[in-house]
């Protein structure tokens, strides 16, 4: 009943970080979930909504005790007593309002999770204390995932634990788009949603071979941050050639990863260029498969700027009812950088007037 419950109220990142904006200067939320999820990213989404603070990130897992607190030997000098030096990392020694993230937590040495249990609980170390407005959040793995994550029921009873779900894949996809991540890489995780899918899901991992699995040791595997590292090795591979790109997509997404992307990345050779759709949007190569359609749209939503949308709101007619409903939702998409540019634009506001009917076909 307990892990239905926690399954149940799961939250995503975004939800994560509106419950630590408003209650972390007061308690701290210890964010646990899949790794490779996302939730070290919180710091600067925190950073995003929380402008006038300086966020500050404390690696939980390169400290000893030792490296918490040092005296000053200056102090006994002038105080007759050894005054103690917190660590830069835990912020205490900046002006104003921090955002201070104990990343790794349940990996930390016991007796620096010791050492943190007054900063956790009344934002205080030694005879220091964060400013009043500070906030304060910590992350870890799960246990399940058998990576050494563990905390004792006194540290937890300090902090509001929440569970994070795993990134839904188009979820992920929406910030792909906003963060430059390759074309292609997007078109195959909207073809494939289970590569976002949990191992708490799935009993026997033969039946994902794409995700980690405490069961079958993999060396390499699919989370959101090895995608966004697959992405950045696709966007430099005109300078190798596709064995060593293979073998680069294996050491960061796993084997049956890195062969299925690569089948999925011929496709870019159905892909008509940018200059093409920008120079003559009538005659540019349509693509003859809905996976390279899919690319086409993708690739347009991350890399549209005002100087060609006119040519794109030509050529989109020209795609199938489907993949225009693909860009349309894309643009309405909460989170999309570029929505006031291409909804302010004459050709997209007379095409939507036209086709309202498909803002719903499709998410992204």
């Amino acid at each position: 009943m307990t892990n239905q419950a926690q399954a149940m109220y799961a939250l995503n990142l975004d939800q994560c970080v509106d419950l630590i904006k408003a209650v972390g200067s007061k308690r701290t939320v210890l964010a646990q979930g899949d790794m490779g999820n996302g939730k070290s990213s919180m710091i600067h989404m925190l950073g995003d909504a929380l402008p006038t603070h300086r966020k500050v990130y404390f690696d939980a897992t390169t400290k000893d005790l030792g490296d918490i607190m040092i005296p000053s030997m200056q102090s006994i000098e002038q105080d007759g007593c050894v005054r103690m030096i917190p660590h830069e990392e835990l912020g205490l020694h900046l002006d104003g309002p921090i955002i201070l993230m104990l990343d790794e937590i349940g990996k930390a040495n016991p007796a620096v999770k010791n050492a943190m249990l007054r900063l956790i609980l009344e934002r205080k170390i030694g005879s220091y204390a964060l400013h009043p407005d500070s906030v304060v959040f910590a992350t870890t793995n799960k246990g399940s995932e058998g990576v050494g994550d563990m905390l004792p029921p006194h540290a937890r009873n300090r902090m509001t634990v929440v569970q994070i779900k795993k990134t839904d894949h188009m979820d992920w996809i929406e910030w792909g788009i906003n963060n430059e991540v390759d074309h292609s890489l997007l078109g195959w995780v909207k073809d494939n949603p289970h590569l976002m899918a949990s191992f708490e899901d799935v009993k026997d991992p033969d039946e994902n071979p794409y995700i980690f699995h405490p069961k079958q040791q993999r060396a390499a595997f699919v989370t959101p941050r090895s995608l966004e590292a697959a992405s950045d090795i696709l966007k430099t591979r005109e300078h190798f050639d596709d064995v060593t790109l293979t073998a680069a997509l294996m050491g960061t997404i796993g084997d049956r990863g890195a062969m299925d992307l690569m089948a999925f990345v011929s496709l870019s050779d159905q892909l008509p260029t940018l200059q093409s759709i920008k120079d003559d949007p009538s005659s540019a190569k349509v693509p003859s498969s809905a996976a390279a359609v899919c690319m086409v749209v993708y690739r347009t939503l991350s890399s549209l700027d005002k100087d060609w949308i006119n040519s794109w709101m030509d050529y989109l007619p020209r795609l199938d009812t489907e993949a225009q409903a693909m860009f349309a939702n894309g643009v309405r998409a909460p989170k999309y950088s570029k929505q006031s540019m291409v909804m302010t634009n004459k050709k997209f506001t007379a095409w939507a007037m036209k086709n309202t009917h498909l803002y719903t076909a499709d998410k992204v």
